[in-house]
């Protein structure tokens, strides 16, 4: 009996000396605040536009140390965090002076340390303001700092500290990073098993690391399920059954996805920690997973870049930059959708684009694929071989080089090149040369991310937009007129979603492109469906030729299985715009039923009449037909030059009638954009876009 007194009254001097202590070392708070601002060093992190952790950066003293707040991990977690370490947390003001005391009598009655004392406010003093040694001074430090700390922090703050600088061994700091290590995920939604595991390795980290010490850590486990008030918090029976769960037993990586990008970011501003990008995680881990896979059966040297974007919010949800970032023998540190390479025939849709918007063509106007002389400009086709006269559906299908020349010439060059400044794109051309003939067949250097957002005008009516991953680029919407016409665009849609699929690749319901530039140093494959679009790119960084390499073969495989990988649901092709339709050959005006070309290949033309030219309606023009009182009167329409007859068309759909007048009437169908054309005997067009009020 006398022996207990004495301990009691030990126990509450030793409360009292240390009370005192605390008193005096608290007196200096001003003089000797808590460094917190050392505990704002963290983990720079790349997130995607969800908030998912796409990559991160370790501090410059080489920790995994990610910003963690009470909301990013599982509540029951927190529940028996604060029921194993720290019991009263929300009620003692930075020192708990009852389980001081019983640790105080445990020490004098087993002649050694039994049970700690430490509050979470006193081992976030201690991980801020690390000490070397376990004296007394230090402890009693830890209390004074852990009042200051409490005066300055809320509990949720206090919380949020250890819940980020948690030590779990090795270089891993905080709850996430451990939890991302060891089980491959986020903390929000934890097992029992796992969240116990979280709460016992701080107290001895090195020592109870189960990649290293795997017995340890699950006796440290077990200790803390065993514990009643943990099992109170879990619930009956949950606590054995976590007991039988295996423990990890390896570390994993953490995510290190979207690495180009995450590198800009850190070149564009060194200091952030926190870096939002366009990216979706999942479309992210599908498109680089392809990309890995396919360089692996492609052989070494070889890289594969990707580019996915939704072409309504320009937003890019995948970019990938390489086949493996961290893969020197294929020079994986370059990012290939930056850089500037021949496109092959990937430039092909638009010439055609522009062709049917002048109305020269329509898709089963035949033309001719024969050698044919440009000046000296002789192209071939990629076989080497011709195929005589073939629709103009079935020479883009085909990809028939002659065909796409002859109507680059007739449309122009310098007009393609003009169109591609309305999606903000702008090739390089060979050094003092000006826009020819050849760069239809990839005579320029454009980049996947510009080819891209060349294709979002394909799905968007013709209209493109800026897209942008949120670091390089901010995506958005480009004003002024439409690369293309709608009914044009619905024109190449249509052709493209007809090509066959590379084998074994099922139908998803795309149109895509292929290109192979000269010396079988690129492949590309773009496809799109109603709403988004994949660019990929094979080939060499160091521009090295690769013998069998080829659009068709190499990169649309990877192109279909990406569309599949993304985790993105087709959206369908966009419906035909008002006026486009497929027209039969024996419907076409007889202008059109075959694109004729003289022996220079020039679009053949008289030199006594000048060409056609519609003088009204004007371009643009916004005319008053009375569309709001539901009976539209007649448009009149007048043309200078021009051989006769002449045949009108209006979004691609020819009026019934050819005229050798140069006047005619058109009543609309309704209110709203259409275009009008006009084509001559000669074939020569002209075209105008008015908007019927």
């Amino acid at each position: 009996m006398r022996k207990k007194k004495k301990l009691a009254i030990l126990s509450v001097a030793c409360i009292l000396v240390a009370g005192a202590g605390l008193v005096l070392l608290d007196a200096a708070d001003h003089a000797y605040p808590p460094p917190l601002d050392n505990a704002g060093t963290v983990s720079a992190e790349v997130r995607d536009s969800d908030g998912q952790l796409l990559r991160a950066f370790a501090t410059p003293d080489g920790l995994w140390r990610l910003k963690t707040t009470a909301a990013d991990v599982d509540p029951q977690f927190l529940k028996m965090l604060i029921a194993y370490e720290d019991r009263r947390f929300y009620t003692h003001a930075g020192v708990d002076l009852q389980a001081l005391g019983r640790a105080a009598i445990q020490l004098l009655t087993n002649g050694r340390i039994v049970s700690g004392a430490s509050t979470l406010s006193m081992q976030v003093a201690r991980l801020i303001e690390p000490r070397e040694g376990r004296s007394l001074s230090a402890k009693l430090l830890q209390m004074a700092r852990a009042l200051q700390i409490e005066r300055r922090l809320s509990k949720e703050q206090i919380l949020d500290l250890y819940l980020t600088h948690a030590p779990y061994g090795g270089n891993l700091e905080g709850v996430r990073a451990a939890s991302l290590a060891y089980f491959g995920k986020e903390p929000r939604r934890l097992t029992v098993a796992e969240a116990s595991l979280l709460v016992a390795l701080p107290q001895l980290p090195e020592k109870r690391r189960p990649d290293r010490n795997l017995a340890t850590a699950e006796a440290a486990r077990k200790r803390v399920l065993e514990r009643a008030a943990v099992a109170e918090a879990v619930g009956e029976g949950e606590a054995a059954r976590a007991e039988i769960v295996p423990v990890p037993s390896r570390r994993m990586q953490l995510p290190a996805l979207a690495a180009h990008v995450g590198e800009a970011a850190r070149r564009k501003d060194p200091k952030a920690t926190q870096y939002l990008t366009t990216l979706k995680k999942q479309v992210q881990i599908g498109l680089e997973a392809v990309a890995r896979a396919s360089a692996l059966q492609l052989g070494p040297k070889l890289s594969i870049a990707m580019v996915m974007a939704d072409a309504q919010t320009g937003d890019i949800l995948g970019e990938v930059g390489s086949a493996d970032y961290f893969d020197a023998s294929r020079s994986g540190w370059i990012d290939m959708t930056r850089a500037s390479r021949s496109p092959g025939s990937t430039l092909k849709p638009f010439i055609y684009g522009l062709a049917f918007e002048e109305g020269l063509v329509s898709q089963e106007t035949i033309i001719e694929d024969r050698p044919a002389d440009f000046f000296g400009y002789r192209p071939r086709n990629f076989d080497m071989s011709y195929q005589g006269d073939v629709t103009v559906r079935e020479a883009l299908q085909l990809s028939l080089n002659v065909p796409a020349v002859k109507l680059l010439d007739a449309v122009n060059p310098s007009k393609l090149l003009i169109r591609f400044r309305r999606a903000e794109v702008r090739p390089v051309l060979p050094a003092n040369e000006t826009p020819g003939l050849a760069i239809g067949l990839g005579g320029l250097g454009i980049t996947l991310k510009d080819l891209v957002q060349l294709y979002t005008a394909l799905t968007n009516h013709g209209q493109p937009i800026r897209i942008g991953d949120g670091v390089n680029d901010r995506p958005g919407k480009i004003d002024g007129e439409g690369m293309l016409d709608p009914v044009a665009v619905w024109n190449v849609a249509d052709i493209l979603s007809g090509v066959i699929p590379p084998a074994g690749a099922p139908k998803r319901g795309i149109a895509f492109k292929t290109g192979t530039s000269y010396g079988y140093r690129d492949a590309w494959s773009v496809g799109y469906d109603g709403r988004y679009v994949l660019g990929v790119w094979v080939g060499r960084p160091d521009n090295g030729a690769v013998p069998g390499l080829t659009g068709f073969g190499t990169a649309a495989p990877i192109l279909f299985e990406g569309f599949a990988k993304s985790g993105i649901a087709t959206t369908p092709l966009p419906r035909p715009p008002l006026g486009a339709m497929r027209i039969t050959q024996a419907e076409l005006p007889i202008s059109q039923r075959r694109f004729a070309v003289n022996p220079s290949g020039l679009l053949a033309t008289s030199g006594r009449e000048p060409a056609p030219q519609i003088v009204y309606p004007p371009e643009g023009a916004h005319v008053d037909l009375g569309a709001k009182n539901g009976e539209l009167s007649p448009l009149m329409l007048k043309l200078q030059g021009g051989r006769a007859p002449f045949r009108w068309l209006v979004n691609g759909k020819p009026l019934p009638d050819i005229s050798r007048r140069r006047t005619n009437q058109w009543v609309p169908d309704g209110g709203g954009y259409s275009k009008l054309t006009v084509i001559d005997a000669m074939g020569r067009a002209a075209s105008v876009g008015v908007f019927v009020d």
